[in-house]
């Protein structure tokens, strides 16, 4: 059960916003629910995270993977719950979702997924990393890659302590 009460969705000062969150996310999920208590928050989280999952040339099953990493890394079952589904639609293979945990002793991940599930890793876990996990990305992705990896994996790792210090779940009530 979430810490907090999720925000009326019913309140005429949140209608339009309730409105595009629909049109760009088909329904509005709990973690939106939860933004909407601050709608400047709620917007410009809804802005940058489309960008994130929308707009970027990172491929959406590297993009998946990284999020369903960062989801498990943080026990963040909400996020994972929620972006299964989507990993499978953008070609993660079951296989791949089972071996996530121990992803470096599994043979299902690429050279390119091996580096940007490093990069997760220390991201994820240690802020402060050695050089190389960097350059591995680079050469697997080059600069805006790159860039976009890293900035995947931090919003994501946003995304994951939002919902865990609010103990936002899949099977809440609204």
């Amino acid at each position: 059960m979430a810490r907090l009460p999720y925000a009326r969705l019913e309140d005429a000062d949140k209608a339009p916003l309730v409105a595009r969150i629909v049109a760009e996310r088909g329904s509005v999920l709990h973690l939106y629910q939860m933004l909407l208590h601050s709608p400047p928050l709620a917007e410009g989280w809804l802005a940058y995270l489309t960008a994130v999952r929308q707009q970027l040339t990172l491929s959406g099953a590297l993009r998946e993977l990284i999020i369903m990493r960062v989801a498990l890394l943080n026990g963040a079952p909400y996020e994972a719950d929620q972006h299964a589904p989507i990993a499978l639609r953008e070609g993660v293979t079951q296989a791949q979702l089972d071996a996530l945990a121990d992803w470096a002793e599994a043979d299902c991940y690429d050279t390119t997924q091996r580096a940007v599930l490093r990069l997760t890793d220390a991201m994820t876990r240690d802020i402060h990393f050695a050089p190389e996990i960097v350059a591995a990305v680079r050469e697997q992705l080059g600069e805006c890659g790159t860039v976009e990896a890293v900035a995947t994996i931090a919003a994501y790792n946003m995304v994951s302590r939002f919902l865990e210090a609010l103990q936002i779940h899949s099977d809440d009530r609204r």
